[in-house]
Parts: C-alpha cells; sequence; structure tokens
C-alpha cells in the first residue's frame, strides 16, 4: 500500500437477497463479490464491464449511496463505510458525481449558475461572493460562456450540459470524482470533446478520477490503470499499455474487439 494512494477498496461486498422460494434459507446475489484496488492521487482508474458486472454498484458503493455487505473503503485515511450523520455529510464534498445522463442528473427549475455554485452552498463555508467567483472560475474551466450562466438546463446541448455537471463536481475542490458512464449518452464527436475536457483539467488541476464505462475504447486514452469486471468480480487488472497490448482475460479480448470509433476521434480532438 503506497503513500500516494488516495482510494483503496479491499475485499469489498454488496449483496441483495433473491425472492425467497418456499421454507428455506434465503439466498443473495452477490452484485460485487470481493473487489479490491488502489487509486494513486492524481491518477484515473476505470473499471470497466458490461451491464450488470457490478461496476456502477462497486461506485456506488464507494460514495455510500449503495450499502456495502463486508469490506473496506478508505479514502485517504478515513474509513468512510462507517460515517454517519454530519461525518458523512462531509465527507461527500471530498467525491463527487459525474452522472451518465445530463439530461435527468440536472435539476431543470434551477439556472446553471445555481446548479454550480449548490455544493459550495451546501458546504456553506465560503463567502458569497467568493461563491460567485468561484461559479465563474469553473465555467471558464470547462469552456461555458460567461452569459451562459443564467440559463436553464434545457437551453444547452447535450455537452453542454455535461459540461456543467463537470463544473458542478469541481466546485468543492474534490480528492476523488467518480465519473459513472459520463460519456455514453453523447455521440462520438461530443465524447470526444468531454473526454479531452477530463484530461485537460486533470493535468490543469491534478485530480484524481475513478472512471466507469462499459467500453474499453472511451477509456483507453484517459486511463492510468484498468479493471475489468465480470459478474461482480475484477478479472483483470493492468496497467493501460498492458491491457490494451496483452489482455489475459477472454471476456477482456471481447471486450476490445468492440472499440467503438471514440478512439480515433480522441486521436483528432
Amino acid at each position: 500500500m503506497s503513500n500516494d494512494d488516495i482510494l483503496r477498496v479491499k475485499d469489498l461486498r454488496v449483496r441483495f437477497p433473491l425472492k425467497r422460494t418456499g421454507f428455506g434459507k434465503r439466498d443473495y446475489l452477490y452484485a460485487v463479490d470481493g473487489v479490491s484496488f488502489n487509486l494513486k492521487r492524481g491518477e484515473t482508474l476505470a473499471i470497466v464491464g458490461e451491464s450488470g458486472s457490478g461496476k456502477t454498484t462497486t461506485a456506488l458503493t464507494i460514495a455510500r449511496l449503495q450499502k456495502a455487505f463486508s469490506g473496506s473503503v478508505q479514502l485517504g485515511d478515513i474509513d468512510l463505510l462507517a460515517l454517519k450523520g454530519a461525518e458523512l455529510r462531509d465527507m461527500r464534498n471530498r467525491m463527487q458525481f459525474i452522472f451518465q445522463d445530463p439530461y435527468s442528473s440536472l435539476n431543470p427549475r434551477l439556472r446553471a449558475e445555481d446548479i454550480v455554485r449548490e455544493p459550495l452552498d451546501n458546504q456553506n463555508r465560503m463567502p458569497a461572493e467568493q461563491r460567485d467567483a468561484r461559479v465563474e472560475e469553473l465555467f471558464s474551466a470547462v469552456g461555458l460562456r460567461p452569459e451562459q450562466r443564467r440559463l436553464f438546463p434545457h437551453q444547452f446541448s447535450g455537452g453542454q450540459r455535461q459540461r456543467i455537471g463537470i463544473a458542478r463536481a469541481l466546485a468543492t475542490n474534490p480528492d476523488l470524482i467518480i465519473c459513472d458512464e459520463p460519456v455514453s449518452a453523447l455521440d462520438v464527436a461530443v465524447q470526444a470533446q468531454i473526454l479531452n475536457l477530463l484530461r485537460r483539467l486533470q493535468t490543469d488541476l491534478g485530480l484524481t478520477y475513478l472512471f466507469i464505462s462499459h467500453d474499453l475504447g472511451v477509456v483507453q486514452h484517459m486511463c492510468d490503470h484498468v479493471a475489468v469486471m465480470y459478474k461482480g468480480k475484477i478479472v483483470e487488472y493492468a496497467d493501460r499499455l498492458t491491457l490494451f497490448n496483452h489482455p489475459q482475460h477472454d471476456y477482456t479480448k471481447a471486450l476490445l474487439a468492440a472499440v467503438p470509433s471514440v478512439a480515433s476521434a480522441l486521436r483528432q480532438g
């Protein structure tokens, strides 16, 4: 275990009860079954797998949005699974989500500037005028114009809405950003723009990403390491070059065979 690790997940298990038949013992489905990994500060770990593989459940459990059955999750020196009440609320400032669907993850009744400012208002540690300046700074950082701050979500394109989501995630300077399929609802050209934005922000701000995706084409230019999940388990874990050049597991090879055209779009972006 390195001192550079910001996130340490060990033997994490999440289970859901199956419908009981008769009077026998209740059975459980282990959606996450003994998952372990470490993530270094300033790097990106991609968790890749098909729908139902357990990748999103893993991310939700790390963020305390899903209950763990067993295991441990540490963010820095904090035991996340032990937090309750105010401590848990404070922790959420250190860990932010960029969600899959930019159409449903933004409050349609709030203006863009209020959406981005909301985490700062919840934190309530910054004077009002500094919050306004922070929102202005964040809009610039994600490529949105100052005059767009007063618009509502329906007045933006899908890619622009995702930029608002990214700005919101950056607001509290989190230690970890969980990107849950952040480009899967966008077309290929816009996917490349958003992925290049995330890479630039990581370089400029030293961000740490846990990147959830169903295809390796999206993450091949984003990640430092890749964990491939299948039926609740990590079946292959490697650095990016090793995994893409010398995949070991048949499931990884199948995912690589389906790499989409976003790869070439990224190289052009």
